[in-house]
């Protein structure tokens, strides 16, 4: 008779289980995961627990979308998994997910467009192919975007920051160094970090949704102007460039040299100043009255680095007519430029002055001076400035011998234009940019994105432009 089969145990030796070690993740590869809402998500906003407000090791809940500090047995996080029911966290600084309250990491394939979306990364191969494809995306809603188009939300009153972030968005070389450089590794400035942090979500080719809020950057922008620049109260887009460009300057390690960071690099030229002091009080000498140097006087002569230039407007007429009501006042934009011709004298502080530019950068800013505040009221020229889109040529203006051998002639690259009343929130801001790639303008006012026609452009009134200088063998 034979025995009945025993049943078969296979023991594992203790070398064997050594070998195997156990491991905190699990091969979880859905459990959990089809409770996360992607239309929940948004990964811009500032980086705080919803409940202690502390920014030190915050999760996202890939559910409801809100934020909460730890993922601990006394943490926030963990109390809202058992409270709400919702059990996966991204950790926000690290990308990695756990699943709450059991603690364990999951490591899914699916995860890795969401933080793709938290923290988009493009390598040199798609960033030198951003101006040459028009590729359209699709967010969530099956909507189309084009990256690097899109709408910035205004919070409150952040309109004057917006167009500023888009115009420096859309200037190739700027846009590159900001997307490439990993600047958390380098240990760079907040500002510095979220800046680059917004560049790249504007040019995200899978984002979930086809608009940015730039609440990160603009929370770090009012800490870092002591709240002189807030999200609740519009100020002055020249105003704000001329900080953030110089503040850029300085957080990237940036002196007085030029060139020392890419901002003067690219963006900083030199003027020449020559000033003549009036004589003594009493009747101004005949070349005085006509506003001449007089070479037999001392001319004083200083040369200035400059990030932007002033031009002054003329003044439009106080009193007009029926027939005049209706007509706006238009003037050239070589005519303002005459400014700095160097033979043009003004009256400056007591000085007679006149200017030239003795070196020009490879992009040249214009601020179009249209306020001006008195004793009593704040006042806005309304004059409108007449400029080609192309071919700006600005060599009557340059006293620079080695000008023609870089290039003196320039294409429009950004065109910032105010609407309205001058008082801070009574008028509004947009910005003109171009596709590189079809030469296709388009006008953006906050969340508002619309292709326009060029001509269209110079209608608006131009308060900042951005101009590119051409290589001598496309001018």
């Amino acid at each position: 008779m034979e025995e009945p089969h025993a049943k078969r145990v296979r023991l594992s030796s203790p070398l064997e289980s050594e070998e195997k070690p156990q491991s905190n993740k699990r091969d979880t590869t859905d459990l959990y995961l089809d409770t996360i809402d992607r239309h929940m998500l948004d990964f811009d906003f500032e980086k705080v627990c919803s409940v202690s407000l502390s920014q030190i090791n915050v999760y996202a809940c890939l559910t409801c979308g809100k934020y909460y500090q730890g993922r601990g047995k006394s943490s926030h996080a963990y109390f809202h998994s058992m409270d709400k029911d919702h059990h996966v966290f991204i950790n926000l600084q690290t990308l990695k997910v756990y699943v709450l309250p059991d603690g364990y990491e999951v490591d899914n394939a699916s995860l890795n467009d969401i933080k793709y979306v938290l923290n988009p990364i493009l390598t040199k191969a798609q960033v030198h192919q951003l101006d040459t494809t028009l590729k359209m995306s699709y967010d969530l809603n099956n909507k189309k975007y084009l990256p690097g188009f899109i709408g910035l939300n205004n919070v409150k009153a952040n309109d004057y920051v917006n167009v500023v972030i888009q115009a420096l968005a859309h200037i190739p070389s700027i846009r590159d160094y900001f997307i490439l450089e990993d600047f958390e590794k380098k240990g760079s400035s907040q500002l510095v970090c979220r800046f680059s942090a917004l560049i790249r979500k504007m040019w995200n080719p899978r984002a979930f949704k086809g608009q940015v809020s730039p609440h990160e950057l603009l929370q770090e922008i009012s800490n870092a102007s002591q709240k002189k620049f807030k999200l609740t109260e519009q100020s002055n887009a020249i105003d704000f460039l001329s900080w953030f460009l110089n503040t850029l300057h300085k957080d990237l390690g940036g002196t007085r040299k030029k060139n020392s960071s890419i901002i003067y690099k690219k963006f900083q030229g030199d003027v020449k100043v020559e000033s003549q002091d009036f004589g003594p009080a009493g009747a101004p000498t005949e070349k005085e009255a006509l506003l001449l140097f007089d070479d037999a006087k001392e001319i004083k002569s200083t040369t200035s680095p400059f990030l932007f230039l002033a031009l002054d407007l003329p003044q439009a007429p106080l009193y007009q007519d029926e027939k005049d009501k209706d007509i706006v006042p238009q003037v050239p934009l070589t005519t303002i430029l005459a400014k700095f011709d160097g033979n043009k004298v003004q009256e400056v502080a007591n000085q007679m002055r006149r200017y030239s530019i003795t070196r020009l950068p490879q992009f040249l800013i214009f601020h179009i001076k249209r306020f001006n505040k008195n004793s009593w009221t704040s006042e806005k020229n309304p004059t409108i400035v007449n400029f080609p889109i192309k071919d700006l040529d600005v060599s009557n203006f340059v006293t620079d011998p080695n000008a023609e051998k870089v290039g003196t002639h320039y294409d429009l690259r950004a065109n910032i234009c105010h609407e309205g009343k001058p008082d801070a929130g009574k008028g509004t801001y947009k910005v003109h940019v171009r596709h590189s790639g079809t030469g296709q303008w388009y006008q953006i006012q906050d969340l508002i994105v619309e292709e326009i026609m060029p001509q269209m452009i110079f209608m608006s009134e131009s308060y900042i432009q951005i101009w590119e200088r051409k290589s001598n063998a496309n001018a």
